[in-house]
């Protein structure tokens, strides 16, 4: 309770007086029970001593004989406050949730102007989930004593809960001009701000916290995940991790954060230091040994990646989706009949036996064995008709060996069952396009963004479509800039970007759009002859001869790209 009330102030008094006397000499006789209580000429003298000895038996966690003696020490002084909400206090304690609010209320009726029954009916219903209720609680506790902080920080968390970040917002303000050091204060502010998504402020806030107090854990961790909101992720990296190293509470939840931002990011290797470091510090079990072990399929270690699935498949002979990654790294160690041998052994019954049979039947295919990957591929089809999967694997097949009418043919066959399935039409508008039907594969574009408006393959490829037919531009136009609204950064859908331009005229966009597509793919012969286009339009002749070479280099049996080069040689040489 607080030490503020002048009964409790009263009764460290009583206390000291006790102890001194107690340290006046060793007695040999036993303590005395409550009856055997000194005698008092007053109910006040007897009902604080009570409440003194329920105190230590508080702190020596005998709850019951506590509330007996509070109970006595009330029949002596029936309107104390204090008293009420200590027993509050243990009633919580225990768990006597409705007889803990009924203690409270009567401290507050008894004395409207003692603060803590406030601060621990606030506390008491937030807990419960009626932050409601705790609001009007905590408003009173912090009219009562402005100075203090904690009726502060609980009043801000259930205003939080309640969306009402105004109010939050100014209650931390006055927090940190009562005390402009106020740990506490900056904390929370930076918290709000964060749930706010106002993240810009939210990260100058728990700065300021850790100006304050640098080895505030809790403070760098939360400022690390707000970088994260930001996009800024090197930074929230080496925020979680320098505490890596650290002895903290709160480390194996924030190694595991850093390994999944790490692989977020594609940093392979970094992530599998820490992989090992949770590993060997008995962090995340086989979870943790699985991603080992799918961070060396990534960094193509197969031996490594082999050895750990293959452990893992020693514990647990039964863990198909480990025998599927075991079959990959067999396979991309070029260890074909192994792989094979490893797909082989997953039942039909398993979650895993079509994903074993799509990569058997691509064995079979790199093995020289063709028609036996066909055949296994129907067979599972005449028994699952279904299956997209794997109409989409013996269609790929099929175009694999140059037969795209039977890959188209194989799709069509139940196309009744696959009506709401955007793979089957997009795969479907491919096939189409391929053999020369294009309004069928715009037809099938447009039954995709029916079905999803924001599918930036079909966006792409319809806007893609539209330009290189010379129609409908700036419909592509438009198509293709809501494909790059949603993947951004996909070379293959700013090439089409720039391409649209390129048929507009607008040569500048165009350019620009193409130039960044070679930055994140500059290996693509396509998209390295577009960019020469663009510029031998702009009679940059130079730069396209050499965009012209760049892609001859990577596709030597493109004819069109040599007639290309002389042409523009020509033309230049003649002026």
């Amino acid at each position: 309770m607080e030490p503020t009330h002048p009964m409790y102030l009263h009764l460290i008094n009583i206390l000291l007086l006790l102890m001194l006397s107690a340290c006046a000499g060793v007695s040999t006789t036993p303590e005395k029970s409550v009856s055997d209580a000194p005698a008092f000429t007053d109910t006040h003298g007897r009902a604080l001593y009570l409440f003194s000895r329920a105190r230590i038996s508080v702190n020596e966690g005998d709850y019951p004989a506590a509330l007996n003696l509070l109970r006595e020490a009330i029949s002596f002084e029936p309107d104390s406050a204090l008293m009420h909400g200590e027993i509050a206090e243990i009633k919580l304690k225990i768990g006597q949730i409705h007889e803990a609010f009924e203690y409270i209320d009567k401290a507050i009726a008894l004395d409207p102007e003692y603060r803590p029954p406030y601060l621990l009916g606030g506390v008491m219903m937030a807990s419960t989930g009626k932050d409601r209720e705790a609001v009007d609680y905590l408003r009173k506790a912090v009219k009562l004593d402005p100075a203090k902080e904690d009726a502060y920080i609980h009043l801000v968390t259930s205003l939080t809960r309640l969306f009402e970040y105004e109010e939050a917002v100014s209650t931390l303000k006055a927090v940190v001009k009562l005390n402009p050091d106020s740990v506490l204060g900056y904390y929370y502010l930076g918290r709000t701000y964060s749930q706010m998504r106002l993240y810009r402020d939210a990260v100058g806030y728990f700065s300021k916290v850790l100006e304050l107090r640098p080895e505030f854990d809790q403070a760098i961790i939360d400022k690390a995940a707000t970088h994260e909101a930001l996009g800024e992720y090197p930074v929230a990296i080496e925020a979680y991790r320098s505490l890596v190293d650290q002895d903290i509470e709160q480390r194996p939840a924030v190694l595991q954060r850093l390994i999944q931002l790490l692989l977020q990011q594609r940093r392979f290797e970094e992530a599998l230091k820490y992989l090992q470091l949770s590993a060997h510090a008995g962090l995340g079990g086989q979870e943790t040994t699985r991603k080992i072990g799918l961070v060396h399929l990534e960094l193509e270690q197969y031996d490594e990646a082999i050895e750990v699935f293959a452990g893992m498949l020693e514990k647990d002979s039964t863990a198909d989706n480990i025998r599927i990654y075991l079959g990959i790294a067999y396979e991309g160690n070029e260890e074909l009949d192994k792989a094979l041998s490893e797909f082989g052994k997953i039942s039909r019954n398993s979650p895993q036996f079509y994903e074993s049979v799509s990569h058997r039947a691509l064995i079979l295919k790199e093995l020289g064995k063709v028609d036996a990957a066909i055949a296994l591929l129907a067979d599972e089809i005449a028994a699952n008709p279904r299956n997209l999967e794997l109409y989409l694997n013996l269609s790929s097949m099929y175009e694999s060996i140059d037969r795209p009418q039977a890959a188209l043919d194989i799709l069509l066959e139940h196309e009744e069952y696959f009506q709401k399935e955007l793979r089957f039409h997009f795969r479907v508008g491919v096939l189409s396009d391929k053999l020369g039907k294009r309004n069928e594969s715009i037809k099938r574009m447009k039954q995709v963004l029916k079905l999803d408006r924001k599918d930036a393959q079909a966006l792409n490829y319809l806007g893609y479509t539209y330009a290189e037919m010379g129609i409908h531009l700036e419909e592509a136009l438009n198509l293709i800039k809501q494909a790059v609204a949603i993947r951004p950064r996909d070379a293959f859908i700013l090439d089409s970007l720039g391409w649209v331009y390129y048929k507009l005229k607008r040569y500048d966009e165009a350019s620009e759009a193409l130039e960044e597509a070679i930055a994140l793919v500059n290996d693509d012969p396509t998209v390295i002859e577009h960019l020469g286009d663009v510029y031998a339009a702009r009679r940059l002749v130079r730069k396209a001869l050499k965009q012209y070479q760049l892609a001859l280099e990577l596709a030597p049996e493109r004819k069109e790209l040599v007639e290309k080069i002389h042409k523009l040689k020509g033309e230049h040489n003649e002026k």
